[in-house]
């Protein structure tokens, strides 16, 4: 253990270690490609260009000639390969306008590109920018940027870039007729009637609880006993869920698909949509997403990191301390622990602890940490420095069985903003940069 320990932690600096870091890649070399690679469409890039935009030394800057009106809103982009550490440059990004029709007939679980999701063009002289987002014609439609941070490979930030928001329309097209009618809240039920859904949130004064009033807990032809206030559901709430299910589903299809396709790697994905006069931001990773409005800075997105998401894996490592590998321990100590120091007290820090306390040393303690190094320097299991994101479903402890994935979620926060906000500004860790200017 501690031979790999220390192979891995001489990593730290490049992340996860290309090739060695413990992933069962070997057999997924033989599959085809889910997508073959390349840049984002969006810049139109030849495939002399594309690999031109790989050399390691010139390191070119690949930026979008606006004066081609391919992306909506004056998007601006910007992209640089990095100094080496891989031979393609692995992250991605995306730029469409979708439309949502109500679904018909059966359901298609696995969205793939070709699939039958009506596009707006976001490509060449600005086709389908103009859209009616209320028309009882075309449903309605969003925009959507997109940002995929790749490390390990760029297989599964390319599939992510290409199918995404395929998810997101997916899950928007069950609830297209609720957003569309916005003066009705959600229905609790589907297919439940408007009317019922009053005369069930109905509420009875104190008075006529205390007469005995028919309706009235306990009294006479009262019926079943019921909830007589439900949650008020916002149509918000509804598309933020729909936003986290596709994250899901789109892990889930990378899952699935791994075994029949080459994905390789993962990703963090920093996705917005603006629907409906308003801009939702999903974050999943250490990506950030601000909004400039009058000059002030205005964070949109949090950095999931293994120091912002301590509690979460120590907890879960704590619940099931089989995913350690009985080689790691779920505690926190501010430096490795010493065999000599078995039997002092020591500080440490446990899953439901913001602050520092003693405990004394014990044999387990002198397990590898969960979680090692600060600031960007953190790993878990000493192997990766993103705790949410896509893919990564192969990926090990350096020479070892023990898989990290039950640790990394693909679970989005979203944060939501009104319209008017100004210039938003979407950065990856690495060399990409999108811009939107309202």
């Amino acid at each position: 253990m501690l031979t790999r320990v220390k192979s891995a932690v001489a990593n730290l600096m490049g992340g996860i270690m290309a090739g060695s870091s413990g992933s069962d890649h070997s057999s997924g070399l033989d599959l085809p490609l889910r997508f073959p690679y390349g840049r984002p469409e969006f810049l139109g890039l030849t495939q002399d260009e594309i690999e031109c935009s790989a050399d390691h030394i010139a390191r070119p800057i690949l930026i979008l000639n606006k004066e081609t009106k391919r992306l909506p809103w004056t998007t601006g982009y910007a992209e640089v390969i990095n100094a080496g550490k891989s031979t393609h440059n692995e992250d991605q990004a995306s730029c469409e306008v979708l439309s949502v029709k109500k679904k018909t007939g059966g359901t298609n679980s696995t969205p793939n590109k070709n699939s039958s999701t009506k596009r707006r063009s976001s490509l060449p002289n600005g086709e389908g920018l103009q859209l009616k987002e209320n028309s009882e014609s075309d449903g309605i439609s969003f925009h959507y940027w997109s940002l995929f941070d790749g490390h390990a490979g760029s297989g599964a930030a390319v599939v992510a870039s290409k199918l995404l928001q395929h998810h997101i329309v997916e899950q928007l097209q069950e609830i297209v007729d609720i957003l569309k009618n916005s003066a009705v809240p959600p229905p609790t039920c589907l297919g439940e009637d408007p009317e019922s859904m009053h005369t069930n949130t109905r509420t009875l004064t104190r008075a006529a609880s205390l007469r005995g009033s028919v309706g009235a807990p306990g009294s006479p032809g009262t019926p079943p006993t019921r909830f007589f206030t439900e949650k008020k559901i916002s149509h918000e709430c509804l598309i933020m869920g729909a936003i986290e299910t596709a994250f899901k589903e789109m892990d889930l299809q990378i899952e699935r698909e791994r075994t029949v396709y080459n994905i390789s790697g993962g990703c963090t994905a920093l996705v917005v949509v603006y629907l409906l006069g308003k801009l939702y931001v999903a974050n999943a990773g250490d990506s950030r997403a601000i909004i400039i409005r009058n000059g002030e800075v205005i964070p949109m997105s949090s950095e999931f990191t293994p120091e912002t998401e301590r509690q979460r894996l120590q907890y879960l490592a704590f619940m099931q301390p089989h995913l350690l590998g009985n080689e790691f321990t779920h505690l926190e100590f501010p430096r490795r622990v010493q065999r000599k120091e078995v039997g002092k007290r020591m500080l440490y820090r446990d899953f439901s602890m913001t602050g520092w306390a003693y405990k004394t040393i014990e044999e387990d303690d002198l397990k590898f940490p969960l979680i090692y190094g600060e600031g960007k320097k953190a790993r878990v299991m000493a192997t990766i420095g993103v705790t949410r994101g896509l893919g990564d479903h192969d990926l090990k402890v350096h020479d070892s069985n023990i898989y990290i994935k039950p640790f990394l979620s693909s679970s989005p926060e979203v944060h939501i903003s009104s319209s008017g906000f100004g210039n938003a500004s979407k950065r990856s860790t690495e060399g990409q940069r999108l811009e939107d200017i309202q």
